[in-house]
Order: C-alpha cells, then structure tokens, then sequence
C-alpha cells in the first residue's frame, strides 16, 4: 500500500503559479505511474499530467507548455509545477501512484486550486 499527500494549493490569481507536491511513502517501490489529476465541481476527475518509472511524461493537451511533472527520487516525491494559470484550472488537484496502467492505484486527498482575480 502507497499512502500519498498533496501540499502547496491556494488561491492564484490569472497568470500566476503554483507548485504542488505529493509525498509518497508505504511500498515505494512497487509504483510504476505517478500522476496528477484534478476534478472541478460538476466534471469527472481528468488526468493532468502522469511520469513513468522510466521517466516518460504524459501531459493533458490543455496544460501542455503550462504545466511541468518532475520527481525528486531521494524525497519520494512528485511535483507539479503550474505556471500561467487561468480560471479553467480550478479545481481539487488529486495525486495518484500506480504498480501498472490498469492499476486504479492510491490517491492523495486532494488539494484545491483556486484560480481567480
């Protein structure tokens, strides 16, 4: 089992930025996926942005150039990095760590992003 922990949302106003983290600890090893997603009230849970063990990157087409996925193997962590934000992007940001695609895996419990002037 991988416990997750999401720290770093807030309230952002257009254009600006943000960083958040997800600490992972528990069974470490077993995670091949790490990803975040984020839900917005009265819209289904979206993948933003996912890194492989191998470090392949997957992004959302709508935080492409935006937004950037990196991980700090020595903290267990997985950063996301949100620059340029607009108010589409608000909503409770969820991290998530998977043993292989099919695995619905642990998530974090979340952290709400609020982008507004």
């Amino acid at each position: 089992q991988v416990q997750l922990v999401e720290s770093g949302g807030g309230l952002v106003q257009p254009g600006g930025s943000l960083r958040l983290s997800c600490a992972a600890s528990g069974s470490i090893l077993s995670i091949y996926i790490m990803g975040w997603y984020r839900q917005a009230p009265g819209k289904q849970r979206e993948l933003v942005a996912r890194i492989l063990s191998g470090g392949s990157i997957n992004y959302a087409v709508s935080v492409k150039g935006r937004f950037t996925i990196s991980r700090d193997n020595a903290k267990n962590t997985v950063y996301l990095q949100m620059n340029s934000l607009k108010p589409e992007d608000t909503a409770v940001y969820y991290c998530n760590a998977r043993r292989h695609v099919a695995d619905p895996g642990s998530w974090g419990q979340g952290t709400q992003v609020t982008v507004s002037s």
